[in-house]
């Protein structure tokens, strides 16, 4: 811990000092990775009022007069991290720090990261170095509903000026992680109850039935007989709805099943999470036409996780799978991984580099609902890029600079 203060200096002085203020830019690269067909090569990026105003090739795009120029060898959107805990899981690893599980209870789907997303914690300005530049972040696997996710640009300022959606998704776990039984995960502190994979699902089906209840109750004509309000409740009624999907955390096949099961039973919108033994059940994530945020990349091979595969990035490609990588829930310090790193060893594990690069950037941004704003660059969407000195994806490339909403971090190179 006491070379690490040191590491993040940088970054941290630079989101406490900036002002925020969104520049007019000129962002010139030798490769320009736009996400909306082959790469530009010398291509400009033009930025006014935090908005992407022009993209082409340098012969085509005149840069007007006061604009700020940054030159940098490859260009791409900024990186989207489609689930993170980054913001909850803080820097210091210390009880005041981590909010990312709250263990009094197995099942509360009513917890909001935005009430606990700290925008200032020094990761926040970490993962930006790296070009990151929106996440998905919130309650951790390890409760059998966790809380809700929020959706957030990495600017530093504070949750409520850098959010994007302030209740995206509902975190669910299935399987080993989110069970009370002893030898179970992180909830197993908590509550008694669920203790089995069946009793969970058993409890999971009667929060929904519960939820669907309460909102025919809530129609009575007669207000007197209308319930009080149901926090609980309500946020299942956003997956009824598709407002809010459930992030299903699903490690084995089993568990991945159960929760399509539930999915069809109920109705819901679903977002698949982890899915380490997905290609045991390709065909059925494949019917479902759900969504998969697979697990890190380089994540560690045990409990539930057993099965994972460095390859299984490419087996969703390969079946035609939408799918986004995710930096997920690091239980070691510094309590984050870095989502271009995930997907640079995916790219070179049969993924190769533009589903690779997709991965967190057009297709994350497209699971989670934003990509009208981010993902690609285009005219008219937020100024997000990301920009390096070399392959984003090789070792020995820095990230030079990070601009979010025209917003210039030069956190790196890192």
């Amino acid at each position: 811990m006491k070379n690490l203060p040191r590491l993040l200096l940088p970054a941290v002085f630079l989101a406490a000092a900036g002002s925020f203020r969104a520049e007019n830019l000129a962002v010139l690269g030798d490769t320009v990775h736009t996400m909306t067909g082959a790469p530009l090569k010398n291509g400009v990026v033009l930025v006014h009022d935090g908005k992407i105003e022009a993209v082409g090739p340098a012969d085509a795009i005149r840069i007007p007069d006061g604009y700020r120029v940054l030159k940098a060898a490859v260009v791409t959107p900024g990186i989207i991290d489609a689930h993170a805990t980054a913001g909850l899981s803080g820097v210091l690893n210390q009880p005041h720090d981590q909010d990312q599980l709250e263990k009094s209870g197995a099942f509360q789907p009513e917890l909001r990261a935005i009430d606990a997303y700290n925008a200032k914690d020094p990761l926040i300005a970490w993962i930006r170095s790296y070009g990151v530049t929106t996440i998905n972040t919130g309650h951790a696997p390890g409760a059998l509903a966790s809380g809700q996710t929020i959706i957030v640009k990495t600017l530093g300022r504070t949750a409520d000026e850098d959010v994007v959606n302030p209740a995206a998704m509902t975190a669910l776990t299935l399987g080993n992680g989110g069970l009370s039984r002893p030898d179970a995960g992180p909830a197993a502190a908590g509550p008694k109850s669920p203790g089995t994979r069946a009793k969970a699902v058993a409890m999971l089906r009667a929060e929904l039935i519960k939820a669907q209840e309460y909102a025919k109750k809530r129609e009575a004509k007669d207000e007197t007989k209308r319930p009080a309000r149901d926090l609980k409740a309500e946020t299942l009624l956003r997956a009824f709805s598709g407002e809010q999907p459930l992030l299903i955390n699903a490690q084995r096949q089993q568990d991945i099943l159960s929760a399509l099961r539930v999915a069809k039973e109920f109705g819901v919108k679903l977002v698949l999470d982890g899915c380490a033994e997905a290609p045991a059940v390709l065909a059925e994530i494949k019917a479902s036409g759900f969504p998969v945020v697979l697990h890190p990349t380089m994540a560690r091979s045990n409990e539930d996780a057993e099965g994972l595969s460095m390859e299984t990035a490419a087996k969703l490609k390969a079946a035609g799978i939408p799918f986004a990588l995710q930096s997920g829930f690091e239980a070691y310090v510094p309590k984050t991984r870095v989502v271009l790193f995930e997907a640079a060893l995916a790219a070179g594990r049969g993924l190769g580099f533009d589903a690779a690069l997709a991965s967190v950037t057009t297709d994350a941004a497209k699971i989670l609902g934003i990509a009208d704003r981010t993902g690609s660059l285009e005219k008219g969407k937020d100024a997000d890029l990301a920009l390096y000195d070399g392959d984003p994806f090789e070792y020995t490339s820095h990230c030079t600079g990070t601009v979010i909403n025209g917003v210039v971090f030069a956190d790196g190179p890192h």
